[in-house]
């Protein structure tokens, strides 16, 4: 045994200052040592080394003053001011925030509404309170109707019992962050059931004339203030700022055909009115004769009763004169009948008493004067 000195592989004692080599092919430490891997341990003691430098010790293989051995990394006061500082850095971050001018923001602590923020930087302590910032300002648009979404949203029944094809938008906004947040689930389907049933209601209380021409605007408004009047019942924080009433017509299956009925419609309905201007144009010529007629009667009658009143006064007259001179009265009577009687009538005048039987000569200074007159 002891002169065996050279190991399992028969060295011989005579190669201490070579070593021997192992299984692995390294080089063994000289003595009686085991094998060796100085690569490793020296990578291990540079790292701790490092460790050491980073956490504020100091390097050497002494470790730390006053240890034995390899001690661990040293934590002084500046390495915890830094924590400290960098912790503060990041709790400020998670806390502060800011808010644009149309947006609002939605505090909650612990999970429960607390306040609404406004525009500008925020204080939040997280992670007790924690904040949701939501544009209020900003349009937002829901269109509804078979050119818009596809589908058949659009096609309603009205109230006459036809059926319209209706495109329109809703356009809305954030009125209450709060409500928005905590009371509807999906705004987007919210306000697009909402929509779409409010037109329906409407629609369905019209007949389809009026919808295609002239009450468009009237359904638009009527349409708002019902969506409006839906969605403050729920709380949902959302407000309408204009209905788009886009398009209502018939469906495409039977366009065609509706506008041959509006055309003949049309054409119905501008003969009517050429026959009630004629009907009222003959109406009020045939009134204004009649009226004509009525004012001459009552003219002739007012004249006739006048001249037969002044006919019995003139008679009253004459009989109170008779009364008083009757002879006188006579004569005059006869003269007058017989002034009234010649005068009508075409005259010749025949003088018998200068015995002879010539007529004499009569100018008909009356018949001279009608035609002058005539003329």
């Amino acid at each position: 045994m002891a002169g065996n000195n050279g190991g399992p592989w028969g060295g011989g004692g005579s190669n201490k200052g070579g070593g021997n080599r192992g299984n692995d092919g390294r080089g063994s430490g000289s003595g009686g040592e085991g094998p060796q891997i100085p690569e490793i341990d020296e990578l291990m003691k540079k790292g701790q080394e490092q460790l050491r430098v980073l956490m504020g010790g100091r390097g050497g293989k002494g470790g730390r003053p006053g240890g034995g051995g390899s001690g661990g990394p040293a934590f002084t006061r500046g390495t915890f001011a830094l924590a400290a500082l960098a912790a503060v850095v990041l709790w400020a971050l998670a806390s502060f925030y800011t808010v644009k001018p149309e947006e609002q923001s939605v505090e909650l602590f612990l999970g429960k509404y607390s306040q609404t923020g406004n525009p500008g930087l925020n204080f939040a302590p997280w992670p007790l309170v924690s904040a949701e910032v939501i544009p209020v300002t900003r349009e937002q648009t829901e269109d509804i109707g078979v050119g818009r979404a596809g589908g058949d949203a659009g096609l309603m029944l009205t109230g006459d019992e036809n059926i319209v094809d209706i495109d329109f938008q809703v356009v809305w906004n954030i009125n209450d962050p709060a409500q928005f947040l905590f009371n509807l689930r999906d705004p987007q389907q919210t306000i697009r059931a909402v929509s779409e049933s409010a037109m329906r209601e409407i629609i369905a209380q019209s007949e389809l004339a009026p919808i295609l021409n002239r009450d468009r605007g009237s359904i638009a408004a009527r349409l708002q203030d019902l969506i409006q009047q839906t969605l403050d019942s729920y709380d949902s924080g959302m407000n309408v700022v204009r209905v788009n009433f886009d398009k209502a017509d018939p469906p495409r299956e039977v366009i065609d055909s509706f506008r041959e009925v509006q055309a003949a419609e049309q054409e119905r309905d501008r003969l009517e009115k050429q026959a009630d201007a004629y009907a009222n144009r003959v109406v009020a010529g045939a009134r204004g004769e009649a009226a004509q007629v009525l004012e001459e009667a009552e003219g002739y009658r007012a004249r006739v009763v006048n001249e037969a009143q002044g006919e019995a006064s003139r008679f009253s007259a004459v009989l109170e004169e008779y009364k008083k001179a009757p002879d006188v009265t006579r004569k005059r009577l006869y003269l007058e009948t017989l002034e009234e009687v010649l005068g009508r009538v075409d005259k010749v005048i025949i003088d018998e008493s200068s015995g002879s039987s010539g007529v004499v000569p009569y100018l008909p200074l009356n018949e001279l004067r009608r035609p002058a007159e005539g003329n």
